[in-house]
């Protein structure tokens, strides 16, 4: 008998998990925003807007502010927002954060890997590439593919869709994935779509993070069978 998968899948978000791009994020937004009155500190980014898409900042700043936003103001300034973040990416760089980068490596083409982002793709793709990732996963989803952000779990049932796609055999199911967060609303998308979830404590502060089944300081330590013993506790949680 086929021995069953004890990690069908590891799901990484991108933004403040393989890349410390925040700052760069909320560079762009603060430059587009100020220009609208609309702009907001880093303390009100951190505790409002971070783990949404970029639609969803511009929606929430404008609500804010008690403006009208149409829907082709809205693209104008997520265009606009792409254009100045990947020139604040150019200028400033990207770094991986401690640890990611060997972790991805380890992983790939050994666990079903994904990508589950709220940054859209004009933002991931370069810093991928720079960073020789771009190969890595066998499925990417990012704003521009659902309706709805983090905490929405829409992202994270597409990425599971996408793998069992590119994995036929059945052996892709949710409650056999790990997704790798750094955000309340990245935990609660991944919980909503049936992962275990290992936050990392790069934007937050652990005690923000408890609804993720592990918190951790960095992903240095981290390896396949720390993923795997998560998905072991939750069979054992299940069975009691």
């Amino acid at each position: 008998m086929k021995r069953e998968r004890k990690l069908a899948a590891v799901i990484f978000d991108f933004d403040g998990v393989i890349v410390d791009t925040e700052p760069l994020h909320f560079a762009a937004f603060r430059d587009i925003l100020q220009a609208k009155a609309l702009a907001f500190t880093w303390e009100e980014y951190v505790s409002v807007y971070l783990g949404f898409d970029d639609r969803d900042v511009f929606r929430e700043a404008f609500k804010r502010g008690g403006r009208v936003l149409s829907n082709s103001e809205l693209s104008e300034l997520m265009r606009a927002k792409a254009r100045l973040f990947q020139e604040l990416a150019e200028q400033k760089g990207a770094d991986p954060f401690p640890g990611v980068l060997p972790l991805i490596k380890s992983l790939a083409k050994k666990v079903p890997l994904a990508l589950c982002s709220g940054a859209v793709k004009s933002d991931i793709q370069p810093i991928l590439r720079r960073l020789k990732l771009d190969r890595a996963f066998d499925a990417v989803v990012t704003a521009e593919d659902v309706s709805a952000s983090k905490p929405d779990p829409a992202s994270y049932v597409l990425a599971l869709k996408r793998l069992a796609r590119a994995f036929p055999s059945g052996g892709v199911v949710a409650e056999r994935g790990v997704a790798i967060e750094d955000t309340p609303a990245g935990i609660a998308a991944a919980k909503g779509a049936g992962l275990r979830v290992l936050a990392l404590s790069n934007s937050y502060a652990p005690a923000k993070l408890n609804e993720a089944d592990r918190v951790v300081p960095s992903l240095k330590k981290i390896m396949k069978c720390d993923l795997e013993r998560l998905v072991e506790r939750a069979d054992v949680d299940s069975n009691q």
